[in-house]
């Protein structure tokens, strides 16, 4: 029987170029790739089980970090490198489809569906550079585009492609019915990624830009809380809610925060904050002073914060500063990294 492996996010896309090949009677190995910035594991995991296929996911490597850092193909209106990271999975889809014994990969792409990463010579540039070449079908479109190695060797019929194009749903919520797919099984359109995000992008091209020694921990601590740049060494991260007052305080103790200080309010309901780099009397003030400013503390008392580091815990007061009073966070402020 004729094998393909299928880059699964869980959207309809990729659900449709699935459903499509096991009509032909191909069998569908699924992989999604996860990354800390994806958030559509579980969905991925549904749709390969109504779909009725296998499904492996991986993660990225320490490698990827790079590729988010300095993309060859540039950023989307966040910090997201589309199509280098499109290459970067396509990547590692050949191996699996090597390892399980595929003739070729498939994908839900659709032409011009997305500006950053779907235009005619943004497909080439991912079939070519993820080493693929032609052994890359794009079902949906596949009428659109030169015949490729499977449709050529008649492991594929070309006639039961389709050459959807553009942004509309509208052709393809109609073939999801044709196919017989409930409406539940119709997602509404998602990326999944917070790279596509502004507001999370401007996080992130804080750190390429200013915070040059940024690491693996840092990247993750992106996904929590409200980010304040006090200088180009030293951040402060306020949680929103009790869940992340709880995850800044787990970020504290993992191994690569040992230059972190967790304040925690003593007394009065407020937020968590982390101080990511040294925590100077000023760093410390200015941190004291957003949980000041993000809770209900009580005007005529001391409003006193523990503050925990690796080696000491110590008590301060936390009282407004004119700076933190003021400050925008990260995401507000219109960073932007240029390629």
């Amino acid at each position: 029987m004729t094998r393909c492996v299928a880059l699964l996010s869980g959207g309809l896309d990729s659900m449709l170029a699935i459903r499509i090949m096991q009509t032909q009677g191909i069998e569908v190995e699924a992989l999604n790739f996860k990354t800390m910035f994806t958030c559509c594991q579980d969905t991925s995991a549904q749709a390969a089980r109504a779909l009725g296929t296998n499904i492996t996911v991986i993660g990225q490597e320490d490698d990827y970090l790079d590729l988010i850092r300095d993309p060859q193909y540039g950023y989307g209106k966040g910090a997201n490198p589309c199509v280098d990271c499109r290459i970067y999975m396509f990547e590692r889809a050949y191996k699996l489809m090597e390892a399980v014994d595929a003739e070729f990969i498939i994908s839900g792409e659709v032409v011009g569906q997305r500006p950053m990463s779907q235009k005619r010579s943004d497909l080439n540039i991912i079939s070519t550079n993820s080493g693929l070449e032609d052994l890359l079908l794009r079902p949906l479109s596949a009428k659109l585009l030169p015949p490729t190695k499977p449709e050529r060797e008649g492991l594929v019929d070309r006639e039961k492609l389709y050459g959807f194009q553009g942004r509309s749903r509208k052709g393809l919520i109609q073939l999801a019915r044709d196919f017989g797919f409930t409406e539940d099984m119709i997602p509404t359109p998602s990326t999944g990624c917070a790279l596509t995000e502004p507001e999370f992008g401007n996080k992130v091209h804080d750190l390429i830009q200013i915070q040059i020694d940024d690491k693996r921990w840092d990247y993750e601590a992106l996904n929590v809380g409200r980010h304040f740049r006090f200088n180009e060494c030293v951040k402060v991260i306020v949680g929103r809610n009790e869940k992340e007052n709880t995850q800044l305080e787990y970020m504290h103790r993992m191994e690569d925060a040992t230059s972190t200080s967790l304040l925690e309010p003593i007394g009065f309901k407020g937020p968590n904050a982390l101080i990511t780099g040294p925590s100077t009397d000023e760093a410390l003030e200015y941190a004291a002073g957003l949980v000041y400013r993000y809770s209900s503390s009580i005007e005529g008392e001391d409003n006193m914060v523990q503050v925990v580091q690796s080696d000491r815990e110590f008590k301060l007061t936390a009282y407004p500063t004119e700076r933190a009073e003021t400050e925008k966070t990260i995401a507000t402020v219109n960073l932007r990294a240029t390629h």
